[in-house]
């Protein structure tokens, strides 16, 4: 069971870091759009890049060094590309309300989710990479039961922060609000991008 609470705080200190994918989720959670099925993935991604670490993909990537290569990239170009729609968004009034910008359909708001998630090469760092790493550490069966101390700590935290966001609903209900989450996302996403090229 101590494994479970390790796993736990471990992938917690992974996933609270601030980044595409939880600056995705507040924006949703503070406007209420989708939230559930929106952390069903994030939660259910991270708990299979996990599994997929423990399993071996770690080793996999260790032996193709291409690999990693191609997903910084397409990560990049497309963390870039949502900061600008995200800027965009910042600097148009009539996208700033609540009900305005940002995927309006479930099919929209998951596959930008997926996107965001499955093309962010920080995700199979800390998850495939190091998580798995750790977890094969403790040999059979511990390295899973810290696995699943690390998917509980997915689950924990996206149903926080999607659901904790709410009592923030009043502050967004004005627009310049909007203008500057807005702005710290173009900025944040923008500089995640570039980060990934020049590291």
């Amino acid at each position: 069971m101590h494994l479970v609470v390790v796993g736990f705080l471990t992938g917690l200190s992974l996933i609270v870091a601030i980044g595409a994918q939880n600056a995705f989720v507040l924006r949703l959670a503070i406007a209420r759009r989708h939230v559930l099925p929106v952390i069903a993935v994030c939660a259910l991604s991270d708990a299979i890049l996990v599994a997929a670490g423990i399993a071996g993909i770690a080793t996999v990537l260790d032996r193709v060094p291409g690999a990693l290569g191609v997903i910084r990239w397409a990560g990049a170009a497309f963390l870039v590309g949502y900061g600008l729609l995200a800027a965009r968004r910042a600097l148009r009034p009539a996208a700033l309300t609540a009900a305005a910008g940002g995927p309006v359909t479930v099919g929209a708001a998951l596959a930008t989710c997926l996107a965001l998630t499955w093309l962010n090469p920080h995700v199979y760092l800390d998850t495939v990479l190091m998580l798995g790493s750790v977890a094969n550490h403790h040999g059979d069966p511990g390295r899973w039961w810290f696995g699943a101390g690390a998917a509980l700590a997915s689950v924990v935290w996206f149903l926080g922060l999607g659901y904790g966001a709410a009592l923030l609903r009043g502050v967004f209900a004005k627009p310049a609000s909007w203008r500057v989450l807005d702005g710290g996302i173009a900025v944040l996403m923008v500089g995640l991008g570039v980060g990934m090229v020049a590291g």
